[in-house]
């Protein structure tokens, strides 16, 4: 059970507002970037969610929860995270599996090209690396699927290295504390703020107190993000493409080979948008056609 995080207690929310006050008035100074530290990292101490992948440091779990994370809700990611790891509990496992059952895995995840990217990551972990992550950022940024963040994310948990990096949670928090009322907020501003902050001791402790203090701004305040420089508003998801290529790969992986026109006939969309779509997911390597016949790669 994920406990809900919105609130802050009524000392917290008192401590955040003197904070607030402190750094309108002061600035980013080494007395404001401790209370900082410190409200952030009490709020978690009492009210850290426990989520399963904070139950270990194997970097295999790990790397499956960050990418799983990349653009899923958290709820979501518990339930399936745990069900993955069962059917594949190791780089060897998910390296060597058939496409079609990762991808069956995923299901319900979206964003299906990270299921390719993680098989993949796997088959070179275990091919170069002999099985094991390398400790490495910029390695880690090398494989497909991983960016910067996501690699500084992997060996602050996983090595407990003290990396310095930005996300949605980091950027939100940073710009609700110390650029307050300000527009176009870059992210080479944030990251002097956040190496400044960071307990050298236990970064693994600190990221995650971050993630759950963005999740509690996120529910009780109007997004700080909005006034980042790099804010892109999400497109709509609804009658989308990305929705029709969900529910085109869900059918060929639930029938195992599927025809065009039934294709067509099951999705109840445009023809042509469909055979664009099929065409599409042929060309990035979840399914293959054969005689107007899809199978699952």
């Amino acid at each position: 059970m994920i406990p809900v995080i919105g609130t802050l207690d009524p000392d917290q929310n008192d401590r955040e507002r003197r904070l607030l006050d402190a750094i309108r008035e002061q600035g980013s100074t080494p007395e404001t970037i401790r209370l900082f530290r410190d409200l952030i990292l009490s709020h978690y101490r009492a009210h850290g969610r426990d989520l399963p992948w904070r139950r270990t440091t194997d970097p295999y779990r790990i790397l499956v929860s960050e990418i799983m994370l990349q653009q899923t809700q958290v709820e979501r990611v518990a339930v399936k995270y745990r069900e993955f790891l069962e059917l594949f509990p190791d780089f060897e496992s998910l390296a060597r599996a058939p496409r079609s059952e990762v991808l069956l895995a995923w299901q319900g995840m979206g964003y299906n090209r990270r299921a390719i990217a993680l098989q993949t990551t796997a088959g070179r972990v275990v091919d170069e690396y002999g099985g094991r992550l390398p400790a490495d950022p910029d390695t880690l940024a090398t494989f497909p699927g991983i960016g910067k963040a996501t690699a500084a994310a992997i060996v602050a948990y996983a090595f407990n290295m003290p990396v310095v990096y930005i996300e949605t949670n980091i950027r939100r928090i940073f710009i609700h504390f110390f650029f307050q009322d300000l527009e176009d907020v870059r992210d080479d501003e944030i990251l002097p703020l956040v190496e400044q902050s960071l307990p050298r001791e236990n970064p693994r402790e600190w990221y995650s107190a971050l993630m759950d203090y963005g999740t509690v701004l996120k529910k009780r305040t109007a997004n700080p993000n909005r006034r980042s420089a790099s804010y892109a508003r999400q497109s709509r998801f609804e009658g989308s493409d990305r929705q029709v290529r969900g529910r085109v790969l869900a059918l060929v992986l639930e029938e195992g080979t599927v025809m065009e026109e039934q294709v067509v006939l099951r999705v109840c969309e445009n023809p042509g948008r469909v055979r664009k779509i099929l065409g599409d997911l042929e060309k990035e390597g979840f399914i293959a056609e054969s005689d107007g016949a899809y199978t699952c790669r």
